[in-house]
């Protein structure tokens, strides 16, 4: 399977710098292997080709179902139709920390929740500050007497 089957993007890629980061670390034990910047590229292409083969039969397998969303189930049943269920354990597996560590997740407060400011007196600050600005642009722009 090719780009071109699945309307063909040669903007698709993954960062160089974090699969060259996955590979050092999968190699830090071991001295006596380098792996070239052709492989790393390489390697970069058939990780892209794969997600978008998935990424295709998942999108086949929820258009079926009548879904406008991709869920996990889909991509399981994308993995073992095109031959990958070996897989499916640890995709599975690694759902399900996903999905905990977002519940367990902090929220990320707004600037405006990080103020401590009652909303009023935000709108009052914010008044005093066009205001104050306002007087300056005033007083730079009146000619000289």
């Amino acid at each position: 399977m090719s780009d071109r089957e699945f309307g063909g993007n040669d903007d698709l890629s993954l960062p160089k710098a974090t699969v060259g980061k996955i590979i050092s670390e999968i190699l830090a034990n071991d001295s006596n292997v380098a792996f070239s910047r052709d492989t790393r590229d390489l390697l970069i292409e058939c990780c892209v080709e794969f997600i978008t083969m998935i990424s295709s039969e998942a999108n086949e397998i929820a258009e079926k179902e009548a879904k406008k969303t991709i869920a996990c189930e889909h991509v399981q049943q994308a993995l073992e139709q095109l031959g990958f269920g070996e897989y499916v354990k640890d995709i599975l597996d690694v759902a399900s920390d996903y999905k905990k560590m977002q519940v367990h997740r902090e929220k990320k407060q707004s600037k405006m929740e990080q103020s401590g400011l009652s909303e009023e007196e935000l709108l009052r600050q914010q008044q005093e500050l066009f205001q104050s600005s306002n007087n300056k642009y005033q007083q730079e722009t009146r000619p000289a007497e």
